[in-house]
């Protein structure tokens, strides 16, 4: 299952009738990988001639989500809406041999077909009405203005066999192919014809794609028989499955990669966590550096089975690659997220001192950078919102009072607001007081951050300053005094 003497040339050719999910993204790295590992080549190509179901944008974005996964192409990207001539010479050579044929079916004709096959418990097809036209009856319908679309002549009878570098020797029975449409009424190409013309011209050597096209892939073999062409060794990669075993969709969460993006995972823990989705190196390592993957990759390790989505181990896998960044790198990743979450009233643009010294007590709790700014919101609002009655666990309320109206004396007296300090005289008031440490700094925690967990007390005080923090005690005060 290695790559043969022949230079490796894979290619990802996405169509822009959508925007690229993590299966595709997913088909898109193997080839990278299985290309860098064998010093190989990666083309990128947008198979556009299904006109009327492009989406605006997403070829775009298609460009972006590999761009930000690092996967980088060297060739294209090519455009099959710029190479109709070529998909037409392949057709019309076809035609020449008798390999094809003109069909002049009415789309109603064709529907109708269907919906009786439907009826009948027939699997659907073309009925290949049009396979034996005369050269007369063909001169007819087009005396009519009737634009044909060219079909293959599938064999009647027969097998079609193929080898799988993953699932090994598959035969397909010919009479359960029918007669594919190669090209449309309005000139352009169908998938099945534009692939192989491309794939051909390109001097693809390996195709490496989703389990989806299995069933195709007879008739591609004969298109390539056809036309006279060497076909190239296939891979038929694994689905992705959700959680649920059911095939992966929006309704188990994010699919689309930009999304992924936006919700703040990192690139490299996404890239990590996508080869691992159909692929191993051993049974035990899960955490694995881009260059690994590439210099470990073989197809050998590929499961024939489907991969299951697990987001929780995507969540796990973020954040220890969020603990692994260096502080500056985590600061810089996170700013934007800041920027865009934190509510509208905090002044823009941020101080990036102030955030340079908050990121230190939040980088150990992150999951997502998207998380940070739910993580810090309290350090650059003026006012807290939370229940009063979060002040008063396990204590009444002549006890908390008493506490913040001393906590908030002593405090304005402490020579020097750092953590040594601020946690000195802390534990001095908590035995002074007679209140277990935790409880203490527990109430503490609610009236400065308006929170029951966040990050360590007095580092937290520390950078929010003395009058802040004392204004917020004074509030919690008030604000336990006024029910």
């Amino acid at each position: 299952m290695v790559a043969s003497k022949t230079m490796v040339r894979v290619r990802f050719a996405p169509s822009p009738t959508g925007y690229p999910h993590l299966g595709n993204i997913r088909t898109a790295l193997f080839n990278w990988v299985f290309a860098r590992h064998n010093n190989g080549t990666f083309i990128l190509r947008i198979e556009d001639t299904d006109v009327t179901r492009l989406v605006e944008g997403a070829v775009e974005t298609i460009v972006d989500s590999l761009r930000w996964l690092g996967l980088d192409w060297d060739e294209g990207p090519y455009f099959q809406s710029q190479r109709l001539e070529l998909y037409r010479e392949a057709a019309d050579q076809l035609l020449k041999r008798e390999l094809a044929y003109r069909c002049y079916c009415s789309p109603q004709r064709l529907e109708a077909m269907r919906q009786e096959q439907i009826r009948r418990k027939q699997p659907p097809g073309y009925d290949r009405r049009c396979r034996q036209l005369t050269s007369r009856q063909r001169a007819d319908y087009e005396a009519e203005g009737i634009v044909p679309v060219v079909r293959f002549k599938s064999p009647l009878e027969g097998q079609t066999p193929f080898h799988d570098l993953l699932r090994g020797e598959i035969v397909f029975e010919n009479n359960t192919l029918d007669d594919f449409v190669l090209l449309k009424s309005d000139g352009y190409p169908t998938y099945h014809l534009a692939n192989i013309v491309d794939d051909h011209l390109m001097e693809i050597t390996h195709v490496l794609r989703a389990d989806e096209w299995l069933s195709s892939t007879p008739r591609h073999v004969l298109l390539y028989q056809a036309l006279g062409w060497q076909p190239p060794q296939f891979a038929h990669l694994p689905m992705i499955l959700g959680p649920d075993r059911a095939k992966l969709s929006k309704r188990h969460g994010a699919t689309s990669i930009t999304e992924y993006r936006d919700m703040g995972y990192l690139p490299e823990a996404l890239f990590n966590f996508l080869a691992l989705l159909g692929w191993s190196l051993d049974d035990k390592t899960e955490l694995l550096a881009r260059e690994e993957i590439v210099k470990h990759f073989s197809l050998e390790r590929i499961s024939r089975t489907a991969a299951v989505f697990n987001r929780e181990k995507l969540d796990w896998m973020n954040g220890v690659y969020l603990r692994s960044l260096s502080m500056e790198e985590f600061t810089r990743r996170a700013m934007p997220f800041l920027e865009r979450d934190l509510p509208a009233e905090v002044k823009r643009p941020l101080d990036g001192g102030y955030v340079r010294r908050i990121m230190p007590l939040v980088q150990e709790r992150a999951r997502t950078l998207a998380e940070v700014p739910q993580l810090t919101q309290f350090f650059f609002v003026d006012g807290l919102s939370y229940d009063t009655e979060m002040l008063l666990t396990k204590l009444g309320q002549a006890e908390v009072l008493t506490a913040l109206r001393v906590t908030i004396a002593r405090l304005k007296e402490l020579p020097n607001w750092d953590v040594p300090s601020l946690e000195a005289i802390c534990r001095a008031l908590a035995e002074e007081l007679e209140l277990k440490t935790g409880v203490f700094f527990g109430l503490l925690r609610v009236a400065v951050t308006g929170r029951t967990a966040a990050p360590p007390l007095f580092q937290t005080m520390e950078v929010l300053g003395r009058e802040p923090c004392l204004k917020r005690l004074k509030a919690a005060e008030q604000k336990l005094a006024a029910t």
